[in-house]
């Protein structure tokens, strides 16, 4: 079964002018439950997480400031949002869902989370909507339960991954594998185990060339138990922030691609949306339901 983790205060309100990133956490499982590759069965809404994981990935500090709503303006404003206790519920309900999910994972083969991908934030710093990075506690989480002893991260995000390669950048168990745009934020990058910079207006060809000689080449030599996509769809020409110019047609091939390594190989991955900033809602939510139409045809 395909197990998606959603709760509606993925969406919650913002203030003016920043809520337009939040409006896809809603339309993305309506759209996929309105064509039947979604039932309410499909959707689980995740608890609250705990304080201690957390803390396996992030430093008390911040955290404090984040839970206790005392983070200074200035890291308010490296972060985006406005500081609020929903914020940070969110942020920490979304971590769960992708802990959840690495659990449905092991028992389906893949899992989602409508949210996540939040891999900009740091040990002790958030940075571009992101507070927590979501794949980086649950990789913690399966690394101290034993639940896996080799983990490869997938970052094709149009940004680098850089809070994700700072976390990991001395722990050998977890291989972090970026795509990304070279010219993009985050304009100070971090070093990922492997990192690949695009040109702007990189397209299809070339993108898809690059993906399908390297990703099974590192399955190949990290030989990953368990393996995390992040399937931003910012990698599109139609979005505001990307450079890259990929069609909708070749992001869904890069999807494809990943989900067919990972089944040929045996790995179960759980995948996060991250971003997609297009002027067109509407190209956002299909591009991001295309990852899950292929995971319903592939997997089910």
């Amino acid at each position: 079964m395909l197990k998606v983790a959603y709760d509606p205060i993925y969406a919650h309100p913002l203030p003016e002018g920043h809520r337009f990133p939040m409006l896809k956490y809603e339309l993305i499982p309506a759209q996929l439950i309105h064509e039947g590759i979604l039932a309410a069965e499909n959707l689980f809404s995740p608890e609250p997480l705990q304080e201690e994981v957390i803390l396996w990935t992030h430093d008390e500090y911040y955290w404090h400031q984040l839970r206790d709503l005392i983070l200074p303006p200035k890291e308010q404003r490296r972060i985006g949002f406005p500081l609020s206790a929903k914020l940070v519920e969110r942020e920490i309900r979304i971590a769960k869902g992708t802990i959840d999910g690495c659990h449905f994972a092991f028992n389906y083969g893949v899992a989602f989370n409508v949210a996540g991908g939040t891999h900009h934030a740091g040990t002790d710093w958030g940075e571009g909507f992101c507070l927590l990075n979501d794949q980086a506690i649950a990789a913690n989480y399966l690394l101290n339960n034993k639940l896996a002893q080799s983990i490869l991260i997938i970052d094709l995000d149009v940004h680098q991954g850089n809070g994700t390669a700072q976390i990991f950048e001395n722990e050998s168990r977890v291989f972090t594998f970026s795509i990304h745009g070279a010219n993009n934020f985050p304009y100070r990058k971090e070093k990922s185990d492997l990192d690949i910079n695009l040109a702007d207006g990189t397209g299809d060809d070339e993108y898809l060339d690059l993906l399908k000689q390297t990703l099974p080449r590192l399955i190949d030599q990290q030989k990953p138990d368990f393996i995390f996509y992040l399937a931003g769809v910012d990698v599109l020409k139609t979005d505001k922030l990307g450079k890259l110019s990929l069609s909708k047609e070749g992001c869904k091939e890069r999807d494809r691609f990943v989900m067919e390594q990972c089944i040929k190989h045996r790995i179960p991955v759980q995948i996060s949306m991250g971003g997609g900033y297009s002027a067109d809602i509407k190209d956002i939510v299909d591009a991001h339901c295309n990852t899950f139409r292929l995971a319903h045809d592939l997997y089910f």
